[in-house]
């Protein structure tokens, strides 16, 4: 089977990629020149563990290809999947745009029967406008379906989610269009992953009701958290044992900084301007996001009033991307966190492993430093941000002997209250304040 992808950013390449290990053949397009010259020469735009050797494997054995012309995903494939971007718009509602221009080349070029499928995020109604847009679009009689097939992948354990996910939606009023896309997910049957079939617009809003109800538990947590340290409770303890409930599953009840990243703010924003303009009220989802705005607030809240203010004060970073294995900034709370140190008057030091150049774009006044002992170097403050597998086991010793005054802000709770604290630190961690022992 030959499929075209169209989008190369993270969903795009990585769906591409891993289809054509199943052994589709497959071409990528995007409309950046110089992006698609350097993906053929295996060059990948962005940190993702395993892709790389994905895709030089199959361009070697001929079964990715790339190309800036949307009519070569068009015509010799039978599905055409749709990656392009959905940015929020200042409302927080999706932008369409680059959907509705897509929908403009698919239809110019398509000469056959095609399964046009939404593989971005989009808001609830999008496959019927899109299958409008082709149609308006078209110049010839030409029988197509469309259908929906949101992605659930984690950015850093992408390859893993494709490869054995936790399950597989398709949304589809054809039966012809449901069975060439069960063909095409056919290896994953081996594996027995589950299949939800169903109409277009129940797929499209799975994809932002889980993504909510993520983020939900997240801005529980942190919440149960901030009261833990009010009371003298330890968070780990309280999540563990939560987590024991089946009905609860430990997953996403680790407290932190907030969420943040490419999916869960923009989504839980434009299921909220898709429930307004329904005239449905979502109050959790509506307290999620205010719970996160609100803790990201207080982690630098924490920091100001336990430096005494942070004007003409060093604060050391250690993590920059929002989340470990990916140099992805969008929404991370370090952003958040270094422009409102920098707002109050402080010098910001930062090291992480892959996303400082991402970082500098935006913040060119922060010293980017080369690891973790650099960026210690005659702090004030040393704020733990990203839980990098390397920041897990500091010589601990030598990042309190390069630093000013030992303050350390666990925003991970990476660390033991107990042994920091013995070792000289000011330790603060999230929601095990109070903590007299530690694992």
């Amino acid at each position: 089977m030959h499929i075209g992808i169209i989008g190369t950013g993270y969903v795009g390449l990585v769906t591409g990629a891993c289809f054509s290990e199943f052994g589709v053949f497959v071409t990528c397009v995007d409309r950046d020149e110089e992006k698609i010259k350097a993906l053929r020469e295996g060059i990948i735009p962005f940190y993702e563990p395993g892709l790389e050797e994905i895709v030089k494997r199959n361009l070697s054995q001929g079964r990715l290809g790339f190309s800036t012309d949307v009519k070569d995903a068009v015509e010799s494939s039978l599905v055409v999947f749709i990656a392009v971007g959905t940015p929020p718009r200042g409302d927080g509602s999706a932008d369409l745009s680059y959907i509705e221009d897509v929908s403009a080349g698919i239809a110019r070029h398509m000469d056959s029967y095609k399964v046009i499928v939404t593989k971005s995020t989009v808001p609830v109604g999008t496959g019927r406008r899109l299958k409008g847009w082709i149609e308006r679009n078209l110049d010839r009689a030409v029988n197509f379906d469309v259908a929906s097939n949101p992605e659930f992948l984690r950015e850093g354990s992408a390859i893993e989610d494709f490869m054995r996910p936790d399950r597989v939606v398709i949304g589809a009023e054809s039966p012809q269009a449901i069975a060439i896309l069960r063909d095409l997910y056919r290896p994953l049957y081996l594996i027995e992953t589950p299949f939800v079939i169903t109409d277009i617009e129940t797929s499209e809003l799975i994809k932002y009701a889980s993504n909510s109800f993520l983020a939900t538990k997240i801005s529980f947590i942190n919440e149960i958290a901030n009261l833990c340290d009010r009371v003298g409770a330890d968070v780990h303890v309280v999540a563990k044992a939560m987590g024991l409930d089946r009905r609860i599953g430990p997953k996403f009840l680790h407290p932190g900084p907030g969420y943040g990243g490419s999916c869960f703010p923009k989504d839980t924003k434009a299921l909220l301007h898709l429930a307004e303009a329904e005239g449905v009220r979502l109050g959790v989802v509506e307290a999620a996001v205010s719970a996160n705005d609100r803790q990201r607030a207080l982690m630098v809240e924490r920091i100001t009033e336990v430096l005494g203010g942070v004007r003409d004060k060093t604060v050391g970073i250690l993590g920059l991307s929002f989340k470990p294995n990916t140099n992805d900034i969008r929404e991370a709370p370090s952003v958040f966190i270094i422009g409102k140190l920098l707002e109050a008057g402080a010098s910001v030091q930062a090291y992480d492993p892959v996303a400082s150049s991402d970082m500098k774009a935006l913040f060119p006044r922060v010293g980017y430093k080369n690891d973790a002992y650099e960026a210690a170097k005659g702090a004030d403050a040393l704020v733990l941000v990203t839980e990098w597998n390397q920041f897990r086991n500091l010589d601990l010793e030598r990042i309190s002997s390069e630093m000013k005054a030992p303050n350390f802000f666990d925003l991970r709770n990476v660390y033991s209250p107990e042994r920091m604290r013995e070792l000289g630190f000011n330790y603060y961690c999230v929601g095990r304040n109070n903590r007299k022992g530690g694992p």
